[in-house]
């Protein structure tokens, strides 16, 4: 998964049966190698996309796995799970719409909230991917991304600033505009791979987006 030409591997994973490469890919989701891991969510998408063109059953199999991974009961922590599960849903308009809410549910504290920092920046990176496809199917979901803006881990505010530009949500500006002065460093999966950034460069990306005129 370390090849220096991953849009050429991930085509050749995709064309591999997706059950002869699910499992090895659900372990690599746990590799400390950043790399590796972020190799792995993006394979994880096309192959599961193209599990659901051929047998959409077979794909929610996928997709309950993940969500297990992510139950307290499975004895894991689910590294991985919220960034995969949300790379699938870019891919695929039909597990989108079964199961964006399934996503949304883990920002919620009357939901499947996840706890863990680790996790939350995950998810807001998921939120994210997935808005970057299907912003509309997140419409539901705005109103619980607030709190994340203000959260004590620089990543997780960072990505919860992109998310609000990306979903072009207007309420959120005073709150990115107080990240306008945050230089902690974060490092982030885009498509040009992992990055390094600051939370103020994610902020005032966010209001350039939301054309925040005092930005």
């Amino acid at each position: 998964m370390k090849s220096p030409d991953l849009a050429s591997a991930l085509v050749e994973i995709s064309r591999l049966p997706g059950r002869q490469v699910i499992n090895p890919l659900f372990s690599l989701l746990y590799n400390e190698d950043q790399d590796v891991k972020w190799s792995a969510v993006k394979a994880m998408g096309r192959v599961v996309a193209k599990m659901a063109d051929e047998d959409m059953e077979s794909a929610r199999v996928i997709m309950r796995r993940l969500m297990w991974n992510l139950n307290d009961e499975s004895g894991g922590i689910g590294w991985g799970s919220p960034e995969a599960m949300a790379e699938i849903l870019a891919w695929h308009d039909g597990l989108a719409k079964e199961y964006a809410h399934i996503l949304i549910s883990y920002t919620r504290e009357d939901g499947n909230y996840l706890e863990h920092e680790v996790l939350q920046r995950g998810l807001m990176w998921g939120i994210g991917r997935l808005a970057q496809e299907s912003p509309h199917i997140l419409k539901n979901a705005v109103h619980y991304l607030f709190p994340y803006l203000e959260s004590t881990d620089a990543t997780v505010r960072g990505l919860a600033a992109w998310v609000m530009g990306l979903l072009a949500v207007d309420d959120a500006v005073p709150q990115i505009r107080r990240l306008k002065n945050d230089e902690n460093q974060i490092q982030i999966y885009t498509n040009r791979g992992l990055v390094n950034c600051r939370v103020m460069d994610l902020a005032e990306e966010a209001l350039s987006r939301l054309g925040d005129k005092q930005n």
